[in-house]
């Protein structure tokens, strides 16, 4: 097995190593922890083996929103067909912000992907929490966040490309809304990082609608920048693992 890192500051790639091997799960796991996003290249592996690695790491998060895959209730699809306009994720987001209890991460698999393009950016929350200044820092770190599904996931956008065709449903569903701190605090690094997010963000409790939208704006502007980032390109095969408290 060989960890090869993406960036200076997140993502790795490992190559050799199989989610079916159990002997194998604490080296990704450590890699997990410590690059928060890492890719498992060349994985030759049924659903089966996909739940099997996913429940290594805890209980699965059956997200509400997303078609399952046939048989597979615990696995979500996410899908785009050629003649879809619009791609699940495209926005910047972080995924389950809306639960009071979040995921603790994603499991993406790669089954069929386009020879160019479909490229996924992932952003280091806790880089982009210290790279502000200190003051920003204080002045963030006593705030609470208002996060929610009713606008994404609900009756808002029953009618949209992605209701039409069958790639999300459930709306009624779409009734979470969660408080979080601005800034989290990694359970397992320990490190500060920013959590908020551009998709599921509805607003700043204890700030004004103005006050709370130019807030979001800077910090979204400020994660944006390229430092802070690493992008993975997809292969047939591929599986990839990110931390939705550190990404």
């Amino acid at each position: 097995m060989e960890i090869l890192p993406l960036t200076g500051g997140l993502g790795a790639e490992i190559v050799g190593a199989d989610i079916r091997r159990s002997e194998d799960f604490d080296a990704i796991h450590d890699a997990f922890v410590k690059h928060s996003v890492v890719v498992l290249r060349a994985q030759d592996c049924a659903p089966e083996d996909h739940m099997a690695f996913a429940h290594r790491f805890g209980p699965i998060n059956v997200n509400r929103f997303f078609k399952p895959v046939e048989g597979y209730p615990e696995i979500a699809t996410v899908l785009k067909e050629k003649d879809h306009k619009e791609a699940v994720g495209e926005s910047w987001h972080t995924d389950h912000s809306y639960d009071q209890i979040p995921a603790m991460g994603s499991i993406l698999r790669a089954i069929e992907v386009p020879p160019l393009g479909g490229d996924t950016l992932f952003v280091s929350m806790a880089a982009a929490y210290e790279a502000l200044s200190p003051a920003t820092r204080i002045f963030l770190d006593g705030l609470t966040a208002i996060h929610s599904s009713r606008h994404v996931f609900g009756a808002l956008i029953s009618d949209t490309e992605f209701a039409t065709t069958g790639r999300f449903g459930n709306a009624e569903a779409a009734t979470q809304d969660a408080r979080h701190p601005v800034v989290i605090t990694h359970p397992f690094s320990g490190r500060r990082g920013l959590y908020v997010n551009p998709v599921f963000t509805t607003h700043i409790e204890q700030l004004s609608p103005d006050e709370s939208g130019a807030i979001l704006a800077m910090l979204y502007d400020h994660c944006r920048q390229p430092e802070f980032q690493c992008r993975v390109r997809w292969r047939a095969g591929d599986i990839t693992i990110w931390d939705n408290r550190a990404t």
